[in-house]
């Protein structure tokens, strides 16, 4: 039984996003919608010695109709910017020095110019960190057809996928019935439940990017999340 997720690219995502990747046999990028502002496309959260901060990547939005696949970056030192608050956020952190290099990398040493490129190189170097071999496709290598349920199911039936794991928010708008017709069984994900772990700073947050807890707790990550029980 194939199983697909089809979700928009995130910045540094949170556990969540990745469990979704790790529980699907093709995880499909779906850049090809519009970008929308003040959403976790460009921006994620890490927990500060003040409490919650948010590090946002500046981006230019010409229209309002602009797909997230066009967004440019429109200040290229965001890059230091965000490193050098993460640097000194998680410096204490147990498992920081570890895992330093390969972030320092690809904050300093990379020029993407778009977004969804820079979340790409992100997500498949956590994936990879965190032993995560679901295949990673872009929704433009498929033939996008007419209507949010219909242009998913298209997406499912190019892939031969027999079922489609969601986040709860496309219970709004995705069409059960049609896709019980079309012979996709959806499932949806359930994000509550998770761990806590040791983070460097009170009150415990679960909703923060996934560097928190792969710099808090290194190579036990995993055991915090729930697609690897």
């Amino acid at each position: 039984m194939k199983k697909i997720a089809i979700l928009q690219s995130n910045y540094i995502p949170w556990k969540g996003y990745f469990d979704m990747i790790n529980m699907v046999d093709e995880f499909i990028l779906y850049d090809e919608v519009q970008y929308t502002k003040n959403d976790w496309r460009n921006r994620n959260k890490i927990q500060t010695k003040q409490g919650v901060q948010w590090l946002t990547i500046p981006v230019r939005q010409k229209e309002l109709s602009q797909l997230i696949k066009d967004t440019k970056i429109k200040d290229k030192r965001w890059r230091k910017k965000h490193w050098s608050t993460i640097q000194q956020t998680y410096s204490k952190a147990k498992y920081f020095k570890e895992y330093k290099d390969i972030f320092e990398e690809l904050y300093l040493n990379s020029d993407e110019e778009y977004l969804s490129q820079i979340n790409y190189k992100f997500i498949i170097t956590i994936c990879d960190i965190l032993g995560i071999n679901t295949k990673i496709r872009w929704s433009n290598e498929f033939k996008l057809i007419e209507g949010r349920t219909e242009k998913l199911l298209g997406i499912c039936k190019d892939c031969n996928a027999d079922v489609y794991i969601s986040g709860l928010a496309a219970k709004d708008y995705f069409d059960e019935d049609l896709a019980q017709k079309e012979g996709v069984k959806i499932e949806w994900m359930d994000y509550s439940g998770y761990p806590e772990y040791k983070q460097l700073y009170e009150p415990f947050e679960h909703g923060v990017t996934i560097l928190d807890l792969i710099f808090n707790v290194g190579n036990d990550a995993t055991k915090f999340m729930k697609s690897f029980k």
